[in-house]
């Protein structure tokens, strides 16, 4: 398994994702849902909902990934995306970025990650050809 090859076509993700943006809330859940075995205490994900009754509605997810992390929020019907840096985990710089940005630079780290991981790779797979989780 090479961590290089272009099997997976981050366009093409991209847009699929993008298709799901017209609902923020489906756009989140579903990196969510693809996402939570694959990658386990990387991602964060928070749901609306109280203490003791919880929502399957996404309110925003945290995923590190080597040294960046990338935060999504709903905010209403849009998308509020920041991507951090850190160094020596000392946090040096956070961007804030939007959705398509986002999405582009999460796929391209994803990508990388999946050369050492068959569960990301299985996830990022299941992004691209809308399998299930």
């Amino acid at each position: 398994m090479s961590g290089t090859d272009d099997s997976f076509d981050l366009e093409l993700a991209a847009a699929s994702l993008r298709a799901d943006q017209a609902d923020v809330r489906i756009l989140v859940k579903v990196l969510a849902d693809q996402l939570g075995d694959a990658l386990g205490s990387r991602l964060v994900v928070q749901r609306s909902g109280g203490l003791f009754k919880k929502s399957d509605e996404v309110r925003s997810i945290r995923i590190t990934l080597e040294d960046d992390q990338f935060d999504a929020e709903v905010d209403g019907t849009t998308l509020r995306c920041t991507i951090g840096h850190s160094s020596g985990g000392i946090r040096i710089r956070s961007e804030k970025v939007g959705t398509d940005e986002w999405l582009e630079r999460l796929l391209a780290a994803l990508k990388a990650e999946a050369a050492n991981s068959q569960a990301v790779r299985q996830a990022l797979e299941n992004i691209v050809i809308g399998g299930s989780s």
